[in-house]
């Protein structure tokens, strides 16, 4: 292991304290292990530069960091113009950043996906977060969790196995920690398939923008089912199709642009597989046509994003010629 990926161990000794009491300990008996075999096995070309960016931000301490507004605003009354320099460059070499907004002092990171957005359409339907021990699968850069957070939820574990949403994670932390001291919030960088087995200990299980990435979508609702106390809450989104129970788009190739993309079933279908998955009372509470001012290209993600993605003749298909993203919110039960 390099010097650099040692350096990053210490991110997590929050956390794994955390997974050391009661039902979460399988997973702090191996949690270790797998930090060491993910930054060890899978070293990233960009690392150093994405951690010379990190730690070139400058140890500001926030006036107040509002983890319940729609960019998660960071505020300094006095900022020198050195200073602003330094967040945005820094920032900058973060880039592209897909999940937000944020607010980091005078920078406002205009992310390509307006998150704030599906925030605001799931957050009236959950179960009151406080207290409540979450996990977010698939988190991205976090941006969710720290919505979750402000919400009052206790403690929230994100998984993303990308390098880079783990350092613009850290990004906002550090300065969030600065405000508040430490907070219960932690992003790992590893995959659903390294939580353990039938743990059945969160209170709250979120998958957002996975299932469709699965190859075996069963396996994947009752793995989030298997993560959840008895009664505990799941909480999907994921890309539908219209049509009746027992219809499902599997696409040739790809599907707006994105290859890997296994399956799209019908709003029925899914409650069906849900409750195959042994889920309890799925039920739909958000059923929404992605716009295209919800996800599109900014000056902090320059790469081509949804205006590119669809047909510019018929903007309720894909370039494939498949329907549009259609995205829905399931609830269930475990």
């Amino acid at each position: 292991m390099t010097a650099a990926d040692n350096s990053l161990l210490p991110w997590f000794d929050d956390v794994h304290a955390f997974l050391c009491e009661g039902k979460f300990s399988p997973w702090s008996n191996i949690l270790r292990e797998q930090l060491q075999t993910f930054l060890h096995d899978k070293e990233h070309g960009d690392q150093a530069r994405w951690l010379e960016a990190l730690d070139s931000l400058p140890a500001i301490t926030p006036d107040a960091c509002d983890l319940t507004s729609y960019d998660l605003a960071l505020t300094k009354t006095q900022l020198d113009d050195a200073q602003r320099d330094a967040v945005e460059q820094g920032l900058r070499g973060l880039m592209p950043w897909r999940k937000g907004p944020f607010r980091f002092f005078d920078t406002y990171v205009d992310t390509e996906w307006r998150s704030d957005w599906k925030w605001d359409r799931v957050a009236p339907h959950l179960a009151p977060l406080k207290g409540r021990n979450i996990l977010d699968v698939g988190c991205g850069s976090g941006y969710h969790m720290w919505r979750m957070l402000g919400d009052g939820a206790g403690r929230v574990i994100g998984i993303d196995p990308s390098r880079l949403f783990l350092m613009q994670f850290q990004a906002y932390k550090r300065y969030a920690e600065r405000a508040h001291g430490t907070l219960n919030i932690d992003l790992l960088p590893l995959r659903m398939e390294d939580v353990p087995p039938r743990l059945r200990a969160f209170d709250t299980t979120f998958s957002m923008g996975v299932l469709y990435h699965r190859k075996s979508p069963i396996d994947h609702l009752q793995e989030l089912r298997d993560t959840l106390r008895p009664g505990g809450q799941l909480v999907l989104e994921t890309l539908v199709i219209d049509g009746e129970l027992g219809e499902v788009l599997m696409p040739e190739d790809r599907y707006a642009m994105m290859r890997n993309v296994w399956f799209l079933p019908s709003v029925e279908t899914l409650l069906l597989w849900c409750r195959r998955a042994g889920l309890k009372n799925p039920r739909v509470v958000d059923l929404n046509q992605t716009s295209l001012d919800e996800q599109r290209s900014t000056d902090w993600m320059r790469f081509n994003s949804l205006p590119d993605f669809l047909d510019p003749e018929d903007r309720k298909k894909t370039a494939e010629g498949y329907p549009a993203p259609l995205r829905v919110v399931v609830l269930a039960e475990s």
